[in-house]
Order: C-alpha cells, then structure tokens, then sequence
C-alpha cells in the first residue's frame, strides 16, 4: 500500500503537476525563457535534498555541489536575460516556416506583461513539483527497486489525471482532432520519449545515482534548446548564450567531481567496515569460496624456525 500510494503521488506531481504546468507555461512565454526557468530545478532538487540530509554538504565534495549548482543556475539567468551581441554563424537551411510563424502568432497573441508573468510562475510550479518527483522517487527506489513497472503505472495514472483535466479544460470536440501535422509529432514525442523512455531511464538514474545528480544535467537541456532553436526556428545565438552555456558545463562538471568524491567516500567507508568486520575473524583461519582453509600461526613459524620452544 505505501508503494502504490507513492507511486501515485509520482504520477501527480511528477507527471499530471509537471507538465500541466510546463505547458501551459510554455504557451504564455518563448521557448528559451521558458527552459532557462526550468534550469532552476537543480537548486530547488539540492535544497530539498539537503532539507531532507539525503546531500552532505559540509565537505569539500559538499560545498563543490553548492558551487556548481550556483553555477549552472547563474549559467542559464545569464542565457536568459543577458542577450548580447549576435555571434555570426551561417544560416540554418533546415528551419520550418510553419513553426516560425505560429510561434511568432502565439507570442504576439501571449505578449502582454501579465500572460508573461502567469508562464513564469508556471514553469518554476513545474519545477518544484518535478524536484519532489525526484524525491519521492529516490525514497520508492529504497524499498520498490523496479522503475519500469513504476514508470508504467505512474503513466497509466497520470493518462487518467490528465485526461479528466482536458475534459474539464476543453469542451470542443475539434481540439481532440490530430491530423498528419506537427500536434501528431508533438503527441507522438510526448508520449513515447518525454513521458515513457525519459521517465524511465531517469527513474533508473535517480535509483542508482539520486536525485541531485539526474537534476543536475537538466541545464544542458538549455543548451541544446539553444542550437535546435537555431536549426529549426532560425532564432539567432548571442554572446549572452554562449557564455551562459560556459557557466552550465563548469558549473556541471563540479557538481560531478563532487557526487565522485562522495562515491569515493561512501565506497572507502563500506570497505573500512568490512575490514573491521573480517579483523574479528580467528586469525588461524580463513574462508576462501566458502571453504574453510587453515593458516600456520606466525608464533609456530617463528618458533620452527628458531628451533626454541
């Protein structure tokens, strides 16, 4: 009963809270901003975590976490409000027109300051409901190791969640049309790799890793925003970009090197324990494949070979 309870609270506030919120925040606001917000997920998944004492903090290995998170999230502000000079590069020949001008219809359409606001405060919604998700995840994987099976019920509950949302949200029959156009792509994508494959390969990350080290490469997401923008919506990169891009990858890889030195630390103290544990053994003794195998004692040596008794 407490597994399925929190696999259902997964499909809540991981899947249904999540991208109920995403979406809709993403309507009200562009692309990039909306994914630099979501680059504030690090910080909320580590202070959760380090509420909850699930992250040492008080190391070096500690303090390099709150480093690079610091980073990374400076990294993806600096993408977002600092634009910049534009950099030259050649222009996309793979943009689609069709993407361009209905985005460039929604933005026009969403551009007043409150809309902007509502999509902001949406997407960091978004954010805090994804870093309990990572949370409450790592605390199911303790005693219901099997994230295939979670990811497959947390789905099938949040299919029904969602779908009772849109029911209550839309009442024209037409807006459950899907044609041969890009709201089948996007569909398609949603369901097979945002919500399926995505779920389950970070719900087995989150398993082996925690949840501060899956969350911590969600700036990247930012990143290649930035050069898929470029190849399919033309958008133009600025110096702001690369620069916060800079901050992300060190920011990164810090927080890395400091997950290692808190591997390193848990696997040093595992095998010091063992040591302990194999030192209260009898030392004439020893159990090799589970064999007993007898070993001369050093005394009998020493007296063998002194010839005294």
């Amino acid at each position: 009963k407490k597994t399925l309870l929190q696999i259902f609270v997964c499909s809540v506030v991981g899947a249904t809270m999540n991208q109920v919120f995403y979406f809709v925040g993403l309507k009200y606001s562009r692309p990039t901003v909306a994914s630099a917000l979501n680059n504030t997920l690090p910080a909320v998944t580590f202070a959760l975590a380090a509420a909850l004492k699930m992250e040492p903090v008080a190391a070096l290995a500690g303090k390099a976490k709150v480093g690079g998170t610091a980073l990374c999230v400076v990294g993806s502000m600096l993408m977002t409000f600092y634009r910049g000079p534009l950099v030259r590069t050649l222009a996309s020949p793979i943009h689609w027109p069709y993407v361009q001008r209905t985005m460039a219809a929604e933005a026009a359409a969403h551009a007043g300051g409150h809309t902007a606001a509502l999509g902001a405060a949406l997407v960091i919604a978004s954010n805090v409901a994804w870093a309990v998700w990572f949370i409450v995840q790592k605390k199911m994987s303790n005693s219901y190791a099997s994230p295939y099976t979670t990811t497959v019920l947390m789905a099938s509950m949040a299919s029904v969640q969602c779908g009772a949302i849109a029911v209550a949200a839309e009442h024209r029959l037409s807006a459950w049309a899907l044609g041969f156009d890009i709201r089948l792509i996007g569909s398609l994508y949603a369901g097979v790799v945002a919500s399926g494959i995505v779920i389950a390969v970070m719900s087995w990350c989150i398993q082996v890793r925690g949840p501060v080290f899956v969350s911590m490469f969600s700036p990247m997401m930012l990143i290649i925003v930035a050069v898929v923008g470029w190849g399919i919506l033309g958008e133009k990169i600025r110096v702001g970009s690369m620069i916060g891009a800079v901050f992300i990858v060190v920011g990164l890889y810090t927080v890395l090197w400091g997950k290692g030195r808190d591997i390193v630390a848990t696997e040093t103290a595992e095998d010091d324990e063992e040591k302990k544990i194999g030192g209260g053994e009898p030392s004439n003794g020893a159990v090799v494949d589970g064999s007993a195998v007898s070993r001369p004692c050093p005394a009998a040596d020493s007296h063998e070979a002194t010839g005294k008794p």
